[in-house]
């Protein structure tokens, strides 16, 4: 399972968490992706989807 958004291809920054001292050491910003079923063309796909293209209305979702 990959942490990639599969509408707008969103997926982890890389970073430094730097402290007071500014001591660095890496860090990781993963995207808030959620597992949607989501209908497209008359047929349900399961898609992994970041939540501000589902607010953003990009997707409809298939209920039930």
């Amino acid at each position: 399972m990959s942490r990639k958004c599969e509408v707008c291809g969103k997926g982890p920054q890389v970073g430094y968490s730097i402290s007071h001292a500014h001591n660095k050491t890496k860090k990781v910003w993963y995207p808030n992706i959620h597992k949607v079923r989501v209908g497209q063309k008359g047929s349900r796909k399961r898609l992994m989807v970041c939540v501000q293209c589902l607010r953003s209305g990009f997707l409809t979702k298939s209920n039930s």
